[in-house]
């Protein structure tokens, strides 16, 4: 499925660190960070989720909450939100229907060999449930500094 900015974005209900579940649309009169990352506990993903913990009180204060999303279980999700100590919540995708409906679950190629895995992307989805702005196989270096300059010409 591919999705559009100025689309409205694909609601959704996942299971989430430290238990319970969390719904896209429970968010509606908030921006949303949603991001998209591999895997938990590896240098790129780790190195994303703490720029994300290190700027949380000035994304906070922009109206905004931050969802992390990859196929890793609630169990991995639980440890590597607890070491790094993440203010936001991870859910987990286990079976990629959630990244799926994002465009973000594709063939990847890696020393030759194709698989299938997520392709590390953010969604600013703004408090009317619209996609603002998407950045699709990003790097993350200077990542959480534009998702800032977004929010703040919002």
């Amino acid at each position: 499925m591919s999705i559009k900015v100025g689309s409205l974005a694909p609601d959704f209900t996942l299971p989430v660190n430290g238990g319970g579940e969390i719904t896209l649309s429970d968010f509606i009169g908030k921006n949303v960070v949603l991001y998209f990352y591999p895997k938990d506990n590896t240098p790129g993903c780790t190195q994303e989720g703490c720029d994300f913990r290190d700027n949380f009180a000035r994304i906070s204060d922009k109206n905004t909450v931050i969802i992390g999303v990859s196929k890793d279980s609630i169990d991995k999700h639980n440890k590597f939100a607890d070491a790094q100590k993440f203010q936001f919540k991870l859910a987990s995708d286990a079976n990629s229907d959630v990244c799926e409906k994002y465009g973000v679950w594709q063939e990847k190629s890696f020393l030759g060999k194709k698989y299938m895995g997520i392709v590390r992307s953010t969604f600013l989805i703004d408090p009317n449930g619209i996609i603002k702005r998407e950045w699709r196989d990003l790097k993350v270096a200077g990542h959480v500094d534009e998702v800032l300059k977004e929010l703040s010409n919002a």
